[in-house]
């Protein structure tokens, strides 16, 4: 037998107002429309990070990440303070550039379960370093 709660707030026990809500990793979203529906688990970024990476790096804002490695010019790893499941989430994201033209590759730079990197390069030159890279991953944690 199914059941339905139908609330319009979720406080603690003590009425203060706030309260930790736990969902299964199978609870799913149902899309505005109602058709579709989403893993709530898997649908989360699990680490994001803001850099800036003019001069000493700099984490201005993180998720999921203890500290970032300077592997080599313009490539950066992001190292977990929660490991990945694999080697094989998907990380995407965004550079800044100082006066060139740059982009992410994010296929030679080093993916490991506990750290996640990217390479920032001039397009048909070698890496460069950017002013500012903002980063983000999907995938299942360890």
């Amino acid at each position: 037998m199914t059941s339905q709660l139908n609330v319009d707030t979720i406080v603690d026990k003590a009425g203060s107002g706030g309260t930790n809500v736990k969902v299964a990793n199978n609870a799913v979203a149902v899309a505005e429309g109602g058709g579709a529906t989403t893993n709530v688990v898997q649908g989360l970024t699990k680490q994001w990070c803001a850099l800036n990476v003019t001069g000493t790096i700099a984490i201005l804002d993180s998720f999921n990440v203890s500290s970032v490695t300077d592997v080599t010019t313009g490539t950066y790893g992001f190292v977990c303070t929660s490991n990945f499941s694999s080697a094989n989430h998907t990380p995407s994201g965004e550079v800044v550039a100082v006066g060139n033209y740059s982009s992410i590759d994010l296929t030679n730079a080093p993916t490991t379960t506990g750290m996640t990197g990217f390479r920032c390069f001039n397009i048909g030159a070698a890496g460069i370093d950017s002013a500012f890279v903002s980063y983000q991953s999907c995938g299942d944690l360890a």
